[in-house]
């Protein structure tokens, strides 16, 4: 029995929940601050593409909204982090 569309877009979500637990580890662990850095805006961005897949999969617009603003906010995120990182030389 194929599978419809949007139980792929379903399962690609699940599978980047997955991805976003191990991606969650390593921004706890390090073990340096550019590692907890990285991870922080791979998380802000995995997050972005389950909404979008959610999206998809729930034939609901209003989780792109809430993406797209997500997006914006983990830009804005990244830019001061690494503004603070420059200046002080360190975040943590």
């Amino acid at each position: 029995m194929p599978a419809s569309l949007e139980d792929v877009f379903l399962v690609t979500a699940a599978a980047f929940v997955i991805l976003a637990i191990f991606v969650f580890y390593r921004a706890v662990v390090g073990p340096t601050t550019q590692d907890r850095l990285l991870a922080v805006n791979v998380l802000g961005t995995n997050t972005v593409v389950i909404l979008a897949l959610l999206a998809a999969g729930l034939d609901q617009a209003w989780f792109l909204d809430v993406a797209l603003i997500y997006a914006l906010l983990n830009f804005l995120m990244s830019i001061a982090i690494s503004k603070f990182t420059v200046e002080r030389g360190g975040v943590l």
